[in-house]
This record gives structure tokens, sequence and C-alpha cells, in this order.
């Protein structure tokens, strides 16, 4: 190639490659993050740790405590809690609201639902007052929770998200927040996908409102989670979508305005489902691999691992991943059910993605005197166990 020639083609590559960058993925927030649910892998991160206010997101944990409450037996949904003059003023005061009135008595599924459909700042301090005796002891609640789940920088200051500089978390750390709410909820998380609550309120005819989040109201499977606006940080979303069995989700913070948190959600979100698959390589407690044993009664014993586990890939790259079971075999008898016999091990084009303990799934006793001497010869002249 002359050197004319070379430096054109050069120049040409070159403006290609600036091109092809400049077309890289991006969402138009400050700060993002996209998981896969199943597998727990991180699909997409933008600057993710940085401290934000996290406004009505904050209450995805003001139910969590409730609904662990009722999941232990220790509140019911019928049981109704007092509205105080400081929840009502809220109300009053052109905050998000259920419009409860000072002196109603609200059951606490009724306030559930003003808190996540209707984001109801006056039903958050409600709740909080009903269950701590005040929204500063329910919000001691809240950050004790916070840190027992893995929200290492976080702490809530109040039950609604309302604007406070001591009321602050990221968005690793609702991330952890929303996957322990959709674990541990799976019945109380329908309310999430709610997208209105009528209240029958004191005074007035009944008033109902919409489901805040944008992402409900569009056809691509998204069941929550909460949206939050303050001035300081402007449009924020945790966001949650099924589609064939997977699940990913979403948070993003810094959103101009509206339409760019409704648009650029449902962008990230498909991105992640046309980008990746995600694997289901074993499921928990259930057999995954026949193991050789040695002067045993069976041949051979069923191992297990003691979680489920997936693995995110990126499309149609199945064939890159392999999954191999590392023993010391044959596993000489006695072997006690749920004894470590191996370790599972994920490779993604010769990478070592993770490793699990292999158990075993049954006992096999040792077999007698005579036969292990057979077996050893047997062994000795055909090298067969």
């Amino acid at each position: 190639m002359n050197k004319p020639i070379k430096e054109i083609f050069t120049a040409f590559c070159f403006f290609f490659l600036t091109l092809s960058n400049s077309f890289s993925f991006d969402i138009k927030a400050p700060s993002v993050v996209l998981q896969d649910y199943l597998s727990g892998k991180i699909l997409f991160e933008k600057d993710a740790d940085r401290q934000i206010y996290p406004a009505s997101m904050t209450k995805i944990m003001t139910s969590i405590i409730a609904f662990e409450l009722i999941k232990n037996g220790d509140l019911s949904l019928d049981e109704k809690f007092l509205v105080s003059e400081k929840a009502w003023k809220l109300s009053t005061s052109g905050y998000s609201s259920m419009f409860i009135m000072v002196g109603d008595q609200v059951s606490v599924e009724n306030l559930l639902k003003g808190i996540i459909v209707a984001s109801g700042n006056d039903a958050c301090i409600t709740l909080a007052e009903g269950i701590a005796g005040s929204e500063e002891e329910f919000s001691l609640l809240m950050t004790s929770k916070a840190i027992e789940i893995g929200m290492t920088n976080t702490n809530f200051s109040n039950a609604s998200g309302i604007n406070d500089p001591d009321n602050y978390s990221t968005l690793k750390d609702i991330l952890i927040m929303s996957n322990y709410l959709i674990k541990n909820f799976p019945d109380l998380y329908t309310y999430f996908s709610e997208t209105e609550f009528t209240w029958d309120r004191t005074g007035g005819d009944p008033i109902t409102q919409g489901n805040r989040n944008p992402l409900l109201y569009k056809n691509i499977g998204a069941d929550g989670i909460k949206t939050g606006y303050l001035a300081v940080e402007r449009y924020s979303l945790a966001s949650s979508v099924i589609r064939n069995q997977r699940r990913l989700v979403a948070v993003a913070s810094g959103f101009k305005t509206k339409n760019d948190r409704s648009r650029e959600s449902i962008k990230l979100l498909t991105w992640g489902f046309t980008n990746f698959d995600t694997i289901e390589i074993a499921k928990k407690n259930e057999p995954i691999v026949d193991l050789d044993v040695w002067l045993g009664k069976a041949n051979t014993v069923q191992g297990y691992v003691d979680q489920n586990i997936y693995e995110t890939i990126k499309k149609a790259r199945k064939k890159d991943l392999k999954v191999v079971a590392e023993y010391n075999g044959p596993i000489e008898a006695p072997i006690l059910k749920d004894e470590q016999i191996g370790v599972l091990k994920v490779y993604y084009k010769d990478e070592l993605l993770d490793d699990y303990k292999i158990f075993s799934y049954s006992n096999v006793k040792k077999v007698n005197l005579l036969s292990r001497l057979f077996k050893s010869i047997n062994y000795l002249v055909w090298g067969d166990v």
C-alpha cells in the first residue's frame, strides 16, 4: 500500500472508530445501574455509587418495614392507625398525598396503597407513627434495616423522602433494597404493580389517583417499583420488568424531565433484554451431577448445590459457557448426606466466572470387607472401579 493511500485508510479507520464510539450505548442521566435479577450481574453502570437524595424511592423501605411486620404476624392489613395533625398537614402543603384527614382511622392496607400507588407523604407519616410511635423512631428502624440488608451508604431521616440532607442513599443501595423487596415479599409486592388507588376520603367525594410509575402504562412487562422527584435531584426511578421469566431491575437518578425518565428507562431495560441472556445453571437442592464412588454400595452419588445458579451472558454466546464438576474421585465411601464432595465451576470463554460447593444428595455406605477385597483386586487387574 503506497503512502498516500495508507494515510487515507488510517484516517478513515480513525474516523470510523470515532464515529462508532460516539454511538456507544448511554443513558441521559448522571447515575444509572441495571442488573439481571436472577444472576445478580450488573449489565450497565454509571456513577452508581454517587450519593443521592432518594426522594420518594425512600418509600420502598417504608413499605419493607410494614411488609416485614405483616409477614411475621406482628401487623395486619386490617389494623387501623389514627391520622395525626402532622400527617394531615402534608396534604395541605402541596406534597404528594393520599388526602387523609385528622382523626381518620385508616387501615394498614389503605395506607400502603396510598404510599405505593399514590405516593402519599401523609400516609407515610401515619404508617410510621402507627408502627413506631413517631416518624423519627420509624426512621431508625428504616436505617437499621438498610444496614442489615447491606445498604452501607444509606441513612433514612424520614419515611417519605421529603428533602432532608440526612436522608441519602446511592443507586447501588437502592438496587439492594429493591431486590430485597421483590425477593422477600412476592405477594405484597403486587401492590407496586397496581395502576390506580381510590380513597373514600372524609369530607369529599372518593379520590382516585394513578400510579406515578410511567412504565406500568407501557406494554413492556413492568411490575414496579417507585418514582422519585426532588428539585435538587430531579427525576428518578427504580423499575422492574419481567419478560420470558427474566427480570431486570434498574435504578436511575437525575433525569431532567419526566419524559426523559420514562423514555430513557425503557431504553435501558430494552437494551438489557436484547443484548443479554439469562442461563439457568442449577436449581437449589436439586441433583445436578453423578460422581463416581469407590468401595461404596452404590457406584455413584448424586451431587447438588445449595443455591439457585444463573449466569448472564451476551446474546448467542451460550456455546462459550462451560460448567465443570471438579472432585477428587472416585470418592471413597462412606459418604454422608450433605457432605461436600466437589466444586461446580462455571467458565465463560475459559475464564472462571464462579464456583460453588457440591454436596452429597444421599448417604452411601461402605461395602463389606469381602466386597472391598474383590473390588480392589478388580481395580488392580482391570483398572475398573
